[in-house]
């Protein structure tokens, strides 16, 4: 612990002494930093050199991570050692999407036989499916899928599909997971039951906002086509046979996972069987060999070469050593524009955490808020305030080299933004290039001295830039992997668990308290506000 106090004492000196610099004189100052920054691996292309460290700073950040016994911890997780400790389990979505017959273990038991017999019958059904061999109750092919789940049963998915999708699919894929029920009706209201195939996604199959969909969608079947129809229009995602055997499930389509899968990690099994029917198994089975060769990667390569390591560690010089408390990931791709909201679930789930494993408080601060969209729109947005506002937030920007969707020029346009915006983040702009523009333009003086500040920009802003060669399954699945990674060692550094997830609990207890008050059950004790607001919503 000593050697561990004293490598945050360092980073934090170093992140000080960077502080007071321009990223940009880096470059002139260390002749070795694009390449020590710059990294290829698994189809994906990451520049870190516009971060805010210096030298001195990232050998900090190296130091904290092997201080942090980052490659212990590694070792410990694709061991499969007990490193969820709150729950005593395992951690192996890695698992899921390892080649057939890897050596992997949860807890000293073999896993892979099962991970294979469900991919198997996930690959089977999703071909008998597009094949038109599995039929609707009408004897009609499927033509559409409506997805029920929430939180990691639902936005990972739906990632994937964005990204997988082909241009014109065979087959309508669509997602219900808000329990209000607007989404279900309008996501339900032009699709067929006769040629609809749902899927609910629940490990318990008692999640409240899934069951509240799922009971819906039965009924829209049932009115259309029965109830002895309606279940022969059902599949689940589920380890509660006995549930939905009583929901009217057929056995042979239900599809479980394992208890060392936490939902947030979920897109790799069976939770995603509706993108491979929707998209084939040939592109489902692409991500999981992009998330294979991330790991690989992960697993292998020395910190300093390590892209979730660096990824990480620029994060944590920027949250710990510099107290940016946010962070923007803007994909500069409309296939990924959902990236942001899953990175929400992913890191902020993860590592949303005030205490340690051992219960004493954590020692610094964790998790950033992580917030983004798709560019260029959000140029039009928030970059005002990424650009010129008070607080320096870090970002990461994501882009794909090559593409042929769209109109030809298109493309172009896309990337000269994207990477005009690094630039011009890091770059900024000095009040005497604006005077010079203005004076060139005959603006008066006075009218200089007021306007000129206006359209200075400080730059100084720290960006990685992060570019697949193509949006490709195999691209793509990597790209989701170097986040998971990424998020184990924070976790790791800042002493946390990242694979509990206590805090999404209380709401939901607190939910299923009030729910009868709103019906016809008695008021409960509750704060002034909230009671008020009960019997407001009665009345």
């Amino acid at each position: 612990m000593a050697d561990l106090d004293a490598a945050w004492t360092r980073l934090e000196a170093a992140a000080k002494a960077a502080g007071g610099k321009r990223i940009v004189e880096f470059f002139e100052a260390e002749p070795g930093r694009l390449d020590a920054l710059t990294l290829e691996v698994a189809g994906l292309h990451l520049d870190l050199s516009k971060q805010a460290w210096d030298e001195a700073g990232l050998e900090a950040a190296l130091d904290l991570a092997h201080a942090a016994d980052v490659e212990g911890a590694r070792a410990r997780m694709f061991g499969g050692e007990a490193i969820n400790t709150s729950e005593g389990r395992a951690v192996l979505h890695t698992a899921l999407r390892a080649p057939a017959g890897a050596d992997i273990k949860a807890l000293g038991q073999p896993v892979m036989a099962e991970v294979e017999s469900v991919r198997t019958r996930m690959k089977a059904f999703a071909e008998a499916v597009r094949s038109g061999a599995i039929k609707g109750a009408t004897g009609k092919p499927f033509k559409a899928i409506l997805h029920i789940g929430i939180g990691g049963s639902d936005l990972g998915p739906r990632l994937l599909w964005d990204a997988l999708r082909p241009v014109k699919p065979t087959i309508d894929l669509r997602f219900v997971a808000n329990v209000d029920g607007a989404e279900f009706a309008l996501t339900t209201a032009d699709m067929d039951p006769e040629e609809t195939l749902v899927m609910v996604v629940s490990k318990t199959f008692t999640t409240q906002e899934t069951m509240a969909n799922a009971g819906a969608a039965r009924a829209w079947l049932a009115a259309a086509l029965g109830e002895a129809g309606a279940n022969q229009h059902l599949a689940a995602i589920s380890t509660a046979l006995d549930k939905t055997s009583a929901f009217g499930v057929p056995d042979d389509r239900v599809f479980g996972f394992w208890d060392w899968v936490g939902g947030r990690y979920s897109l790799w099994s069976s939770v995603s069987l509706s993108v491979a029917v929707a998209a084939g198994w040939d592109a489902f089975q692409g991500f999981l060999d992009g998330g294979a060769a991330m790991d690989a990667h992960f697993q292998n390569a020395p910190l300093e070469k390590n892209a979730p390591v660096l990824l990480a560690l620029a994060q944590i010089f920027n949250r710990n050593g510099l107290d940016r408390r946010a962070r923007s990931v803007v994909p500069y791709a409309h296939r990924l524009r959902r990236l942001a909201a899953f990175l929400q679930q992913l890191e902020m789930e993860s590592n949303g955490k005030s205490v340690r494993p051992d219960g004493q408080p954590a020692a610094r601060g964790t998790a950033t808020v992580v917030f983004g969209d798709e560019g260029t729109n959000v140029q039009h947005a928030y970059f005002q305030c990424m650009h010129q506002g008070t607080d320096i937030t870090p970002m990461e920007l994501i882009g794909v080299a090559r593409s042929e969707e769209g109109p030809a020029g298109m493309h172009e346009k896309l990337l000269s933004n994207l990477l005009a915006q690094a630039e011009a983040f890091m770059v900024g702009r000095t009040t005497e290039d604006v005077v010079a523009e203005l004076k060139a333009k005959g603006v008066p003086d006075a009218e200089i001295a007021t306007l000129a500040p206006q359209r200075t920009f400080a730059g100084n802003r720290p960006s990685t830039l992060v570019l697949l060669d193509r949006l490709t399954p195999e691209t793509f699945g990597a790209l989701i992997a170097l986040y998971e990674h990424k998020t184990f060692v924070e976790g790791v550094i800042w002493g946390i668990n990242s694979f509990d997830q206590w805090g999404v609990e209380l709401g939901k207890v607190m939910a299923n308290r009030i729910l009868p008050e709103l019906t016809d059950g008695a008021a409960g004790e509750h704060d002034p506000s909230t009671a008020a607001l009960v019997q407001r919503l009665k009345r």
